[in-house]
């Protein structure tokens, strides 16, 4: 049987993946209830799939974890420690991550395949173009959605569902989360 893959993604709730100014990192709502959940579903065996941008982004941040010692982010920690697949033909050089490979190739053919030779779960948290792709390909079995509450009309950047298809959402979990961060899981299905 072929391992799932889940695209995670962390939202306001007006569906934007992060915002500029002085939010701060989770929109500055997180809570110990959130961070427990994110360790629970990182120290589990899983395969992380990136994007070159996301990758980039999360092993700068893992680099330099020392200087941000008011940050206690464990579950980062536990994903910097799983085996990860970074698919970018622009990409050089050595990775920066434990145990990491290079697929150049594009992500429709890399998918498929490890999803049918891995004997674990797949996971992606970010990469926003890629994963549009692989859930306009069906590849994506579940997306888990994470909504903060805020507002970011003014600020927010990275629209998560920008130009996706039309997708059908069957719930398949929920969760509320330090009572106000909304964790929703969902099998999407090509809208007809």
């Amino acid at each position: 049987m072929p391992a799932t893959y889940t695209f995670d993604v962390f939202s306001s709730l007006d569906g934007f993946g992060g915002a500029s100014g002085n939010w701060g990192g989770y929109w500055g709502k997180q809570g110990p209830e959130l961070l427990a959940r994110r360790l629970e579903q990182y120290a589990s065996p899983c395969h992380m799939i990136f994007g070159s941008n996301t990758f980039k982004l999360f092993s700068q941040f893992c680099a330099q974890a020392d200087k941000y010692s008011d940050v206690d982010d464990p579950w980062g920690e536990a994903m910097h420690k799983q085996p990860a697949t970074v698919i970018s033909n622009t990409l050089t050089g050595v990775l920066d991550w434990p145990d990491a490979s290079l697929e150049r190739a594009d992500a429709l053919a890399v998918v498929p395949r490890l999803k049918a030779e891995s004997t674990v779960p797949l996971r992606s948290h970010g990469s926003l173009s890629m994963n549009r792709a692989l859930m306009a390909a069906g590849l994506v079995d579940f997306i888990q959605l994470t909504i903060f509450p805020a507002l970011t009309g003014l600020t927010g950047q990275d629209p998560i569902f920008a130009g996706v298809e039309d997708f059908d959402l069957e719930l398949v979990d929920s969760r509320l989360l330090d009572g106000r961060i909304q964790e929703l899981i969902y099998r999407p299905s090509l809208h007809h």
